[in-house]
């Protein structure tokens, strides 16, 4: 059996090369191709000492760097358009600067991901995920759901039910005055007087709702002009007289 693991140094075959470029501190321009590609044939021999299957993205590299070593044996240089020699390590160089590139940019991301990620503001979507876990963790219960508890959960939700008392009642009464009455009653007082001031009709019955029909009556005669309204002294009171009705021929 094979199983397959990601070395966490060398995500691929330029993640290795850069290695080895930095261990020796080698000049990237100029390559020494046949140390390079001694270890980096070692390093494959060690994966599969360890039985580890090596991607063929590796292999696929090691063969490359096999056939620039050749190229640079061979006493044959190759000579580009302008009958410059072409140096074999030159595309390889090219690919290797392209990734280290890439690679310093997205270090430099995963910097202020993890920089953002890590305030306590918006954005910090591991500790919101961590702390929604925390709180309701659906899967894990419907993991342990049995019948047994559900019976347990219908037994006490019908038992608080039984426990409940009775529904609120609401029992609505009739005052024993009308608008209308008051107002039969109001013009009634002032038959024989002039003016009244409302505090005598409270003292004639300290009621809070027959004071609130009657002060309703007085205000409804007042739009019909049967009455008018004088303020009387510091606010306190008024006084309700009757209008005169002016007799028609």
């Amino acid at each position: 059996m094979s199983f397959e693991i990601k070395l966490p140094l060398f995500e691929g075959p330029f993640d290795l090369m850069l290695f080895f470029i930095e261990r020796d501190e080698l000049d990237i321009y100029d390559i020494p191709i046949s140390k390079i590609t001694q270890d980096f044939l070692d390093y494959i021999h060690q994966l599969e000492k360890m039985e580890i299957e090596v991607a063929s993205e590796f292999i696929l590299f090691a063969a490359t760097l096999m056939k620039i070593k050749s190229k640079m044996l061979i006493p044959r240089p190759e000579l580009d358009e302008q009958g410059e020699e072409i140096d074999p390590r030159e595309e390889l160089i090219r690919h290797l600067l392209e990734y280290k590139k890439y690679k310093s940019v997205i270090a430099d991301l995963a910097a202020l991901e993890e920089e953002r990620l890590s305030k306590a503001k918006r954005g910090n979507v591991a500790a919101e995920l961590k702390s929604l876990q925390k709180i309701d963790d659906v899967d894990a219960e419907m993991q342990d759901l049995d019948l047994y508890k559900l019976l347990k959960v219908f037994q006490k939700v019908m038992n608080k039910y039984a426990s409940r008392t009775d529904e609120t009642k609401h029992t609505v009464i009739q005052y024993p005055y009308t608008i209308e009455q008051q107002k039969d009653f109001v013009l009634e007082k002032m038959a024989f007087r002039e003016k009244i001031p409302f505090s005598e009709f409270v003292e004639y019955k300290p009621d809070k709702i027959f004071v609130i029909y009657t002060f309703l009556a007085i205000l409804e005669l007042l739009q019909l002009s049967q009455v008018t309204i004088t303020i009387g002294e510091g606010f306190n009171n008024f006084w309700v007289e009757k209008t005169e009705q002016v007799a028609t021929e």
